[in-house]
This record gives C-alpha cells, sequence and structure tokens, in this order.
C-alpha cells in the first residue's frame, strides 16, 4: 500500500473485524501505514446507539467516538504488511477530552499519528473534529495480537 493512500470500505473491511452495527469507520481519506491515518465517519439518525441516546436529542456517545478513534488508528496500524493477520486491540485511553457533541447529519473525521512504538505496543494520538471544529483528543494505547481465529 503506498503512502498517503486512502481506502473505501472494502479495504476497511479486510483490516478490521469488525462489522455492522460496530464498524464505525467509512472510509479513511489517507493511511500512513503504520505512522499516520485519516478516517471518516459520517453519522446518521438511523445508527442503532442514538435511538436511545438519547430520545428526542440524539447525541453520539463519547464512548463510540473514542472507538471512532481506535478503529482509524487501527487501519493505520494494521496497513503495514508485516503486521498481516493480526488485530489491534485497544489497551488503554489516556488524556480523553471532549469539547463538542456530536450529532446525526456530522461527518467526524479523525487524524490518528503514531507517537511511539515498542515491540508489539504502540501510543496513537488522535484528534477528531467535525467542520473543523474540535470534538475530541485522545492517546490511545493498542497492542498486536495474532488474529488467525478471525473470519474474513
Amino acid at each position: 500500500m503506498a503512502a498517503e493512500s486512502g481506502l473505501d470500505i472494502q479495504g476497511i473491511l479486510g483490516l478490521l473485524p469488525h462489522r455492522y452495527p460496530f464498524l464505525l469507520v467509512d472510509r479513511m481519506e489517507e493511511v500512513n501505514p503504520g505512522k499516520s491515518g485519516v478516517g471518516i465517519k459520517c453519522v446518521t439518525v438511523a445508527e442503532p446507539h442514538l435511538a436511545g441516546h438519547f430520545p428526542g436529542r440524539p447525541l453520539m456517545p463519547g464512548v463510540l467516538i473514542l472507538e471512532h478513534q481506535a478503529q482509524v488508528g487501527g487501519v493505520m496500524l494494521l496497513a503495514v504488511p508485516s503486521v498481516e493477520r493480526r488485530l489491534a486491540l485497544l489497551a488503554g485511553v489516556e488524556k480523553a477530552r471532549f469539547k463538542r457533541q456530536v450529532v446525526p447529519g456530522d461527518v467526524l473525521r479523525t487524524e490518528a499519528k503514531l507517537v511511539k512504538q515498542k515491540g508489539q505496543v504502540g501510543w496513537v494520538e488522535c484528534t477528531s473534529t467535525v467542520n473543523d471544529e474540535f470534538v475530541c483528543q485522545s492517546l490511545l494505547l493498542f497492542a498486536m495480537e495474532r488474529g488467525d481465529e478471525r473470519e474474513t
């Protein structure tokens, strides 16, 4: 995969084990394997979690914004050919800060950047925005694990 190329949904499905309704990345605008990536989630009113969060005022839960960030980071980490057939497991969340709510109709954009890697562990800094407005920033810890049992 060339540096700075994007991925459509089929490319994302080839890297992540997540499937509907828990796949929270619609496309990757950029993937620089093992270094950085930019992922997009188009938030719609039809998403199952919005029916209960909150009735009459649907908001994307903060924990799902963090999961979206983790999936963008996971795609970036798993796009490296040498980590084929691995899982990028979320092992920790640090310094998470939220400023803006995410509602149906928003396009959530997340930039993920590898900060440090030591063996099978990596730290990824993520920043999410909607229309260039800051939504959330976090430092995510990933552990790479064999994923041979995963269905493709």
